[in-house]
Order: C-alpha cells, then structure tokens, then sequence
C-alpha cells in the first residue's frame, strides 16, 4: 500500500503542466533522434543533458525530460529499421528480421503501427516491474557496507561488456582509461595533486559532462564527416493504415512475453537492451514461427521491440537503487544526476522520494504519450530520415557546444570537449567501447572511496572486502561476468550474425 500510495504522490508530480510538457518534447526530440541510424538513444541523452543545464531545470524536469528521450529514441530506432533495413542502434536490429519484409510487402504501416503498440507494451510492464522491484531492491541495498560497494562496483566493470560483447578486454581497456581520468584532479582525503600538471582548469578534474558530449556527439561528428554523408535516405513508401483488433490480439502474446524478457535483461548488469531484443525474437520464433518468421511476420516485430523497450525500463532499476547503471543510456542518466547534486542508490527513496516517483509516474505517461504520437504522427517523423545529415550534424554541433559553453562559462572546456570528441573517434575506430570510460569517469571517485573507507574499518586489512556473504556473492557474480563472455558470446555472436538483416 506504501508503494501505491508513494505512486500516487509521484502522479501528482508528473502530471503538472510543466511535466507533461517536457514529456512531450522529449518524447518527440527522442523519437526524432532514435528515428536517425547510428544516434541511439545515449547519443540523443548525452547531446540534450547541456540543453537541459542551460534552461536551469530542476532535476525533476531535468530527469523527466531526459528519460522521455531515452524511451523516444528507442521508439524511434524501429523507423529506420522498418523503413531502410538499417537499425537505428543495435537493439533495433532484430526489428529488420520481419520489419523490413513486411514494409516492401506495401505493410510498413502497420510494421510500424506495430512495433509501436509492442514498444508501448514493452516499457509499460517494465515499468511495473521497476515500481514493484526497485524499492525491495533499494531496503535490500541499505544493508551494504564499504566493502560490499566496491564489490558491487567491481561487478559493474565486470560485465560491462555483457554477454553479447564483442572483445571484453577492449572494455576492460576502456574502464581503465575511465578510471584512470577520474584521478585527475586534487585528491580529496590528502590534498595531493594528481595528473595536473599544474594545469589551474584540471585541479578540480574532469567534468565528465564535458566528456560525454565530447565522446558521443563530437565523435559522431567526426564520423559523419569522414563518411561526407551529404544526401538524404530513401526509404520505402507508407501505405495507409489498415491494422484490426484482430491484428493486434495475434502479436499480443509476443508482446507479453517479449516485455517480460526484456525487463529481465534490463535488470541485469551488462545485459541491456541488445540482449533483451535478441532473446525475446529467439523465444518467439521457437514458440510461434511456422515457417514465416524472416519473411514479415508481425510477431517479429513485436517481440524484439516489447524486449529492447522492456530492457530499457529495466535498466533503470539498478541505476536508481545502488547507483550502477544497466545501460550505456542509464550511465549517461546517472551523470546527469550527479551533476545536479542527487546521488542514485537506496537512499536516494526516501531522501528524494519525490524526484524518483515522480520520474517513474512520468513514464507512464511518457508511453502513453509516445503511442498517442507515433501512430498518427509516424509519417511526420519518417520525413526527417529524407533531411540530408549535412543540414542535421551542425545544428547537432551547435545544440552541444552552446549547451556546454552555457554550463562551464568556459571556452576551455569547450577544448576539452573537442579533444573527447578526438579521443572517443580513435577509440570508435578501433572498436573500443566508450561507455565503459563514463563509467569509469562516473563510479571511479566512489569506488576509492569505499576501498578506503573500507580499509580504514580493518586496518589496512584487505580480507575485509571479501569478509561477508554478500560482498563474496558480488565477487562470484564479477567473475562470472569476466568469464561467461569469453565463453557464452562467441555463439550468441554467431547466431546474431547469421539472423542479422543484410543491406538492401
């Protein structure tokens, strides 16, 4: 009863005329950007965070806001997908096994009609699940001492790369570069100074904001110039709408259990939503196809966009509760946090409890709002994939340098920002992953702290990190995180590549 009733206070929140505004335009700015291959969702978070800054949100609508654009742009991946074969991000590919065909069989509409009343499904169980797990999982958390956090966070690095990772000590790499720039800076517990050089703007760190704009949205600058992408994309026509109750009882089933599977995978650390789509078009396929499925079934769009839509849900679960985010979006959300001064974890229910109810009831407006738009507005929204990205890539530039420029009120960073935007092209370029570097940038600080803390309890004694039950628990999980990849991935790998859509 607690909970519905903390619900309840958090609908009072989400359904004032400011909150529903920004879930409005993030809906629409998410899906728009979702709709663009190769943006994603944590590209479109980290390139809105400094607009969000520069209007002087408050983290509430902050936070309302960019959520809205997380679930927009994974509403807006499946356009692509459907329309041109290309996935809008990696979730979205299994989205092209059946959405593609169904398109150049003159159903694209109702392709896209579906995937979004799946999306809906999708998020909205995910979304219950996350209002029945997340505060049990949050009490669950108090429990954790010094130790058992840094084992926790150990665990996080070590199945950054989930299971479908494609090289898990490039992550490792990445981490550890994550890690090592968060020691830039004065060290708080002896005042030494560390890898600045002297440097006046290093003595308080690296702003990690600065660094995922730069990572993200300048290195997809960078790409896009390389690649001198001039001319817009064609893509199949939109047919008019002709989708019956009958058509949507058929994918109902897929669409259950696909949200179910994807909250599960959302949930787990490293798993994301990648994971969530491949498994539940998988299970739909063993359950359901008779020969169909590859050749524009509905139920293989449904079943992938209720998983990665249920995945993205589930991913803010660990990253509201203990502060470790479940996805390379939820790390940029939990930046984002940080930066307004509210630290995720079990706390974070009772010392902001507004803020999290509050964000949790906006999403269920956030999807109901999402549907309302992408049904009627789709057509709208598939125009932009005609925009040449040349238009499109400076406007991107700008919204990110004045937003930073807005927070700082530095050009130095603006500097910094570039040199990110360099460092995270070269990574790209030889496939290392940057999530792993925010995330190193986001837990590292936290992470010394509990190793310290916790050897300042045992006197210098490092038996005390693996002296409960729980902290050895953490530690098994992490190592099976390290090893199941190097074991489990390849033939994941394989079954995706085979299943993966090829050009058109």
């Amino acid at each position: 009863m607690e909970t519905i009733s903390l619900l309840l206070d958090g609908f009072s929140v989400a359904l004032t005329p400011e909150s529903l505004m920004f879930a409005l335009i993030g809906s629409i700015l998410g899906t728009l950007i979702g709709a663009l291959p190769g943006l994603g969702p944590a590209n479109g978070v980290a390139i809105l965070i400094p607009l969000a800054f520069s209007l002087g949100l408050s983290a509430t609508s902050s936070l309302i806001l960019l959520t809205s654009v997380y679930a927009g742009a994974m509403y807006g991946g499946r356009i692509s997908s459907i329309l041109l074969n290309i996935p809008g991000d990696e979730p979205a590919m299994m989205t092209c096994l059946d959405g593609y065909p169904m398109a150049v069989k003159g159903k694209a509409a109702e392709a896209l009609a579906t995937s979004a009343i799946a999306s809906f499904i999708g998020s909205f169980i995910a979304t219950i699940g996350l209002v029945i797990l997340a505060p049990i999982l949050a009490r669950f958390a108090l429990s954790f001492g010094p130790a058992e956090y840094f084992a926790l966070f150990a665990l996080a690095f070590a199945t950054l790369g989930g299971i479908t990772g494609k090289n898990q000590f490039k992550t490792l790499i990445a981490a550890a570069l994550g890690l090592m720039i968060a020691t830039v800076g004065i060290d708080i517990s002896s005042g030494v100074q560390r890898f600045t050089y002297d440097n006046l703007h290093l003595f308080e760190g690296v702003d990690f904001l600065i660094a995922i704009v730069g990572l993200f949205a300048i290195s997809e600058l960078f790409f896009f110039l390389e690649a001198h992408a001039g001319d817009g994309l064609k893509q199949v026509a939109i047919n008019k709408l002709k989708l019956t109750f009958k058509d949507f009882l058929f994918v109902l089933p897929a669409s259950l259990r696909g949200a179910v599977l994807g909250f599960v995978a959302g949930v787990l650390p490293g798993a994301g939503a990648s994971l969530g789509s491949f498994i539940s078009y998988t299970l739909e396929k063993r359950i359901s196809d008779k020969g169909t499925f590859g050749t524009g079934d509905p139920r293989g769009v449904a079943a992938p966009e209720a998983g990665n839509n249920g995945a993205a849900s589930g991913a803010l679960v660990p990253m509201l509760t203990l502060g470790v985010p479940g996805s390379g979006t939820t790390a940029v959300l939990l930046a984002m946090l940080i930066s307004l001064n509210v630290n995720p974890g079990p706390m974070l229910f009772q010392q902001n409890a507004d803020l999290v109810w509050g964000v949790i009831a906006a999403l269920f407006v956030g999807n109901l709002v999402l549907l309302l738009l992408n049904i009627p507005m789709v057509g709208i929204f598939v125009k932009l994939l005609s925009i040449p990205p040349k238009y499109l890539m400076p406007i991107v530039t700008l919204i990110a340098s004045v937003g930073i420029y807005s927070i700082t009120g530095s050009a130095v960073d603006l500097y910094f920002m570039v040199g990110f935007g360099v460092l995270g092209y070269v990574l790209r370029k030889v496939e290392i992953p940057l999530v792993p570097v925010i995330l190193g940038m986001l837990l590292g600080p936290e992470m010394e702290k509990n190793l310290r803390h916790s050897l300042v309890l045992s006197d210098g004694d490092w038996g005390i990190l693996f002296s409960s039950g729980l902290s050895i628990g953490l530690w098994i999980v992490a190592a099976a995180g390290l090893i199941l990849p190097i074991i489990v991935g390849p033939m994941l790998r394989a079954r995706m590549k085979r299943n993966a859509p090829t050009a058109d």
